[in-house]
């Protein structure tokens, strides 16, 4: 029995963790955002709405001020402050903001944003457990071993939903009539936009995919859909 404690309490561990997160992520963005009221991207929400048939979409502004958009557990779209900020600075077009938020749109539909939350508490517990198991044969570097593993795992986890989403955006954004155009020439503003310096991390420990990568899969599932259309 108890060679199956550390694996016992990593499970107990990630159902709590999962719960907490959950909670603390609902409060912190209850407590700093609003209903985004823009005209112009209301035009563009609308159009994503009509293409999903539904009466409207509705997206939060988050008071933060690095450039993103996220989806939360419990379905609410959000952009930050500091992206909206580049939208009324004209340095993101309204179709631009429209690709990132069928993207989080994508997200939701595809179950991404829930399974995160608990993907993170599963992660935590998986690294807690290697960890205890791991420095008992190899102490002093088994933590780290364990902290490797897991950032690889989760990684790879993360690059794989970003993919989907960027193929149920582009899906989206050709119903809608505005196209890939924007979702692409936004993917290659993106590391202005946020500061990034994305070429100093390997490319399997970034948890969003190399900009050409995701540009190249769009291209790769247009040619296909329009080969199927063909």
């Amino acid at each position: 029995m108890l060679k199956f404690t550390p694996i016992l309490l990593a499970i107990l561990y990630a159902v709590a963790m999962y719960r907490f997160s959950a909670w603390r992520t609902a409060k912190e963005l209850d407590a700093r955002s609003t209903e985004l009221a823009d005209p112009v991207l209301r035009q563009m929400t609308d159009r994503l709405a009509a293409a999903l048939d539904l009466p409207r979409i509705r997206v939060h502004l988050y008071e933060i001020e690095p450039v993103n958009g996220l989806a939360a557990p419990d379905g609410r779209i959000f952009i930050t402050r500091g992206f909206y900020n580049k939208f009324r600075e004209g340095a993101v077009t309204a179709e631009e903001m429209a690709s990132v938020i069928a993207h989080e749109l994508g997200h939701v539909a595809l179950g991404h944003a829930r399974r995160r939350m608990i993907d993170f508490s599963g992660q935590n517990a998986l690294r807690t457990a290697l960890a205890m198991v791991l420095s008992r044969f190899l102490p002093g570097v088994g933590i780290m071993i364990a902290n490797a593993l897991t950032s690889m795992l989760a990684a790879r986890l993360s690059r794989s939903d970003e993919y989907e989403a960027d193929e149920y955006a582009s899906a989206l954004l050709v119903k809608a009539g505005i196209g890939t155009a924007p979702q692409k020439s936004l993917f290659a503003k993106l590391e202005a936009l946020t500061n990034s310096r994305g070429g100093v991390v390997p490319a399997w420990l970034m948890s969003h995919p190399k900009t050409p990568d995701r540009i190249a899969a769009i291209e790769r599932n247009e040619a296909r859909w329009n080969g199927i259309k063909g």
